[in-house]
């Protein structure tokens, strides 16, 4: 079976015109381009998500520039680790990248340096402000449900009059919540 070459378009407005991407794509070979008009913005790209569906090992992805594919820093980051966890050729025409390439290659090394900076500077500042709050007198986390609560939600839960979505509606108290009490209870 032959490795197939997906070309990834993507505009951010309706009125936007997909012509010269698509002709950059047309000119690399490609087998299929899948065109999207949609702000890059968005998490919920149809068209990106159906690519990421249909590519399977060996095949290439195709795009004018890596502002056409991510939306952010991390989520670029994200796809080009999506596609090379596929085994699945990215090339960027604009950035001149391409994964198989030593360039390429080195250039995802970095891409995933800071992508696993990211992700631990998150934590860092995560406990950092937890830390503060703490110093503050401030506790993380949902504030407590009252024992009034619970009892309530349990009674109409015990009633079997009610299905566990509209107890919840009905007291305010999450799901989880409910079940724990229910285990709980059964366990003591």
């Amino acid at each position: 079976m032959n490795n197939y070459i997906y070309g990834y378009a993507r505009v951010s407005t309706k009125k936007q015109d997909l012509n010269r991407q698509t002709d950059l794509l047309e000119k690399k070979k490609c087998n299929e381009i899948i065109t999207e008009k949609i702000t890059g913005t968005k998490s919920d790209r149809p068209q990106l998500e159906r690519l990421k569906d249909k590519v399977r090992p060996g095949d290439t992805v195709v795009i004018e520039s890596f502002s056409r594919l991510g939306r952010s820093t991390k989520d670029l980051i994200d796809l080009v680790n999506f596609f090379e966890g596929k085994n699945v050729q990215l090339i960027s025409l604009k950035e001149d990248f391409d994964t198989t390439t030593p360039h390429g290659k080195l250039m995802l090394t970095v891409f995933q340096a800071f992508s696993q900076f990211e992700r631990d500077l998150i934590v860092e500042r995560t406990k950092e402000g937890l830390k503060s709050a703490r110093e503050r007198g401030r506790k993380g986390g949902r504030p407590r449900v009252s024992d009034y609560k619970i009892k309530k939600a349990l009674k109409l839960y015990d009633s079997k009059e009610f299905s566990i979505n509209e107890v919840v509606h009905l007291t305010g108290v999450s799901r989880a919540t409910i079940y724990r009490y229910l285990n709980k209870r059964k366990n003591e």
